[in-house]
């Protein structure tokens, strides 16, 4: 067996497309991809937060320039998919974009787009958190929450992530933790995708049922389409209830 050299790079065994250097010894040499990817979060949050401050914007009022943005512009698609897969860097709020996208593209345009990017934007999470989590949930025999979860997750990864979709657990949580324990993202991403779809189509129906503009008029609603939304949402709700129960008798 040879031992690679300084310049020689391995195979990530979970994500094989990428390939890793080998670590070099010094501090910065092991460190710099992660000192990077913190600049780079760093340039995008002090971005948003100057562009805000310069014309005077608050959290709302930066919404609503965005969806108009989207609303008018040919690029509205991939600028929303672009800030879907840029949210967990962002901070920002899962539930209030996909109702965005029903409001905006409508209810199967917004169910399309919204899948695309809500998977993107778990696939973000999941390699913030592979690259930069690693060893921060060895397994130390302890019996919280969060360990029995990982223990299942390094066991029966495609199911255990179903699961935590169904039952509603915090979506960046799941991605996040799915990376810290580096499991096979194929299954990681095929139980986000299905697990997700009753939430998911539910919220961007309902966005889907708001008709008006935000111009400080009160918006109505499309009966149907509402009505559409709530039935999903209360199967989504049962769902939840009969995989919490199954979870609490196991």
């Amino acid at each position: 067996m040879t031992v690679p050299t300084s310049n020689e790079v391995t195979r990530d065994p979970v994500l094989p497309g990428l390939a890793r250097p080998v670590s070099p010894s010094s501090w910065l040499g092991r460190h710099w991809q992660k000192l990077v990817a913190l600049g780079l979060w760093v340039g995008i949050l002090a971005a948003y937060r100057g562009y805000a401050v310069a014309n005077g914007l608050g959290p709302v009022e930066a919404v609503g320039q965005l969806i108009q943005l989207m609303q008018t512009s040919a690029y509205g698609p991939l600028i929303y998919i672009l800030l879907y897969a840029l949210r967990p860097l962002l901070f920002f709020s899962s539930v209030l974009l996909t109702l965005a996208g029903g409001f905006i593209f409508g209810p199967v345009w917004g169910i399309l787009y919204t899948v695309i990017a809500a998977n993107t934007s778990a696939m973000v999470a999941y390699v913030v958190g592979y690259y930069f989590g690693q060893g921060l949930l060895a397994d130390d025999g302890s019996d919280g929450v969060i360990q029995r979860y990982a223990a299942r997750m390094r066991k029966d990864s495609f199911e255990t992530v179903l699961i935590m979709r169904f039952i509603f657990l915090p979506y960046d949580l799941v991605n996040y933790l799915a990376g810290f324990l580096r499991i096979d993202w194929k299954a990681f991403l095929l139980a986000t995708a299905l697990g997700s779809i009753p939430g998911t189509i539910s919220f961007i129906l309902f966005g889907a049922a708001i008709e008006g503009d935000f111009d400080g008029t009160i918006p109505s609603l499309n009966p149907r389409v509402l009505a559409v939304s709530v039935t999903l949402f209360v199967v989504s709700l049962l769902l939840s209830r009969y995989f919490k129960r199954r979870e609490q008798t196991a």
